[in-house]
Order: structure tokens, then C-alpha cells, then sequence
């Protein structure tokens, strides 16, 4: 059973995203997280980013953010429990939400018994062919960054620019150990570092498989 501590939370943070703008505008997210003195306006992804910057600015008070750090991985918020903000496209092939940090996350289910997640999902446009998002943003930038630079000396694809982002629903998720088994697969088990060192082990959902146990509250735009 979850602590009424928990619920009462959550309810606090389903009312605040009440406020929260349906639409996101990729060119106006940017310049918004920019104005404010944001060190995430300049990536890529700018979705979660700016998914993160609103909660950010809609949930203080309410939860304290940052949130705890075990090692080297920080996650977004604690209040009763560790959670992270994240960001998802609900017109898309693939149904995986990457979370944290796997050893991270077991400890501070470990400690808290619970962790949290809150879940942006919505439909987003993408940049055009002549990719002019992209250009836009690298303008912006005043260049391209080492990752993209690192890209093409690799001879790697260009991935599209989502551009636009249209909210359609939030959900507030608490995993324990067994729901989270039950949807929760290993994300970089495996992998290397450009200079060979081992990636830390993430954990990866696939929110077409959360269990209803650990729904808290879903809320609608």
C-alpha cells in the first residue's frame, strides 16, 4: 500500500501541471529556457529539457529539486521519494522511456521503497528535409557542438529535430521492485566509453507495459 504521504504528493503536483502549457513550440522552448538561464537550451533534445524546465518552474514547493545523489547520478526531484521528469512521444514505433541510472535507482528503492517517475506523453512534429529546426538552433548556438562534430567524423545519420510537442496526458508513476520488474528492461549493459571504459547500466521502461499498481494518477490535456 502506498504511503498516504506519497498520494497526498502527488495530488499536489497532478493540480500544479494543470498549468502547464499543452503546446511546446521547439524555436520558443529554446529561447524560453535561454531568457531564463538554463544550461539545457543548447541540446538536441530539447523535449525532455523543457519538460524538465517546467516542472521546474510549476512544481516548486511542492517537491525539492534536485533530488537525491547516489555516486555520480543525481535524480530530478525528492519529496518521500526519488523522481524523474521525463518526456515521451506518443507517435512512435517505440515505446521505451529511458529512466536512470540502474544501480541508483535499486538503492533508492532500497531506501525509500518507491521510485517515482512523472510522464509526459503527446504527439510531436518533426523538422522539415531542409532541416531548417536545425539550422536554426545551430545559429543559435553560434556552431555545432563536439557530439555533432563527433557524428560526422563518424559518418553517422543526422537524427530529425522534433520540433513541436502537443501534451496530451501526464502520468504519475511510483515503481517498486516487482512493478518495476515487470516493465522495466537494461538500457547501455555493455557498452563503452570512447576510451573503452564500461557504461553504467541504465534502466529503460516500456510504458506500454507499466502495471496499474503502479499508476498513481493520470492527468488529461
Amino acid at each position: 500500500m502506498l504511503d498516504r504521504k506519497i498520494v497526498d504528493t502527488v495530488e499536489k503536483l497532478q493540480i500544479a501541471s494543470r498549468n502547464m502549457p499543452k503546446v511546446w513550440d521547439g524555436r520558443s522552448a529554446i529561447l524560453e529556457m535561454k531568457a531564463a538561464g538554463s544550461r539545457q537550451w543548447r541540446q538536441m533534445e530539447w523535449m525532455g529539457f523543457y519538460f524538465e524546465f517546467l516542472c521546474q518552474t510549476h512544481f516548486e514547493g511542492i517537491i525539492s529539486m534536485p533530488g537525491k545523489r547516489y555516486g555520480k547520478t543525481e535524480f530530478d526531484a525528492f519529496r518521500e521519494i526519488s523522481w524523474d521528469f521525463k518526456a515521451h512521444a506518443a507517435n512512435t514505433t517505440i515505446h521505451n522511456v529511458i529512466t536512470n541510472d540502474a544501480e541508483a535507482i535499486s538503492d533508492t528503492i532500497s531506501d525509500y521503497g518507491y521510485y517515482g517517475v512523472i510522464l509526459a506523453i503527446g504527439e510531436v512534429d518533426y523538422n522539415d528535409e531542409e532541416r531548417t529546426f536545425k539550422q536554426w538552433h545551430d545559429q543559435l548556438k553560434e556552431g555545432i557542438s563536439q557530439y555533432e562534430i563527433n557524428r560526422i567524423n563518424r559518418g553517422a545519420m543526422s537524427r530529425r529535430r522534433k520540433t513541436a510537442f502537443v501534451l496530451s496526458e501526464m502520468h504519475f508513476i511510483c515503481f517498486d521492485g516487482e512493478t518495476l520488474s515487470q516493465c522495466g528492461g537494461s538500457f547501455q549493459k555493455g557498452f563503452r566509453n570512447a576510451d573503452g571504459s564500461p557504461r553504467r547500466e541504465k534502466i529503460t521502461v516500456n510504458i506500454q507495459k507499466i502495471p496499474d499498481a503502479a499508476l498513481v494518477a493520470t492527468e488529461g490535456f
